[in-house]
């Protein structure tokens, strides 16, 4: 039996079972502790698209925050995820089943490209981070421009969100406490240099981070 390759999905493979299964893990179980541990709050949810024509793009503060987002988002929401990530077999498991499909961070390859375009013939919404991996908080940097092409060729708006606080690992009820600011649609254009300039405003504007550009 040949090995299946993480980094391509079908429409079929958004269905009604992993639909289900995401929001069981997200919206139930994450939103429990979240609420009653980090007191969650989330503004800006009339910023939502009620169609599914763009793709989720945050900062990236912990490992807590796609599955945050997934439970607060009212469409379910398919991660870009490090191909290695899919290297380990439960994560592998976990994570096919939470939708999500493997990337090489380096260079985004042609079925990258063909998945986000299946996503978007479904009820999701293809997420991303585009700093690529988790930072600390107070400064945004090291971001890479593979979203702003993917809104290009997909034809997709960005969704920029700024999240504050998951950083703080907390276990005590309304110990912790995260902020989830959603901002106003990006028009996708052909310019991905401009998507990505007003992706790093908003987010400034968001969270309140001071953008840090990377010297080469």
């Amino acid at each position: 039996m040949p090995k299946k390759d993480y980094t391509k999905r079908s429409e079929s493979e958004y269905n009604i079972f992993r639909t289900f299964f995401q929001w069981a893990v997200t919206g139930v179980g994450y939103m429990f502790r979240l609420k009653l541990v980090y007191r969650l709050k989330v503004e800006g949810l009339e910023n939502v698209p009620k169609t599914n024509d763009y793709i989720v793009c945050a900062n990236h503060l912990s490992t807590m925050d796609p599955p945050m987002l997934a439970g607060i988002m009212p469409r379910r929401v398919a991660y870009m995820a490090k191909k290695e990530l899919f290297e380990n077999p439960f994560m592998r498991w976990w994570l096919d089943w939470l939708g999500a499909f493997a990337v090489n961070r380096k260079s985004l390859g042609v079925s990258t490209i063909k998945t986000a375009r299946s996503i978007k013939n479904t009820d999701w919404v293809l997420g991303i981070f585009p700093q690529g991996t988790r930072q600390e908080p107070g400064t945004i940097s090291c971001i890479s421009k593979g979203f702003a092409g993917l809104a290009k060729a997909t034809k997709c708006n960005i969704l920029p969100i700024g999240i504050l606080g998951t950083n703080e690992i907390k276990h005590l009820p309304f110990s912790g406490k995260i902020t989830v600011k959603i901002g106003e649609v990006i028009p996708y254009s052909d310019d991905v240099e401009e998507m990505v300039a007003k992706w790093v405003e908003a987010i400034q504007e968001l969270t309140g981070f001071k953008y840090v550009p990377v010297l080469e």
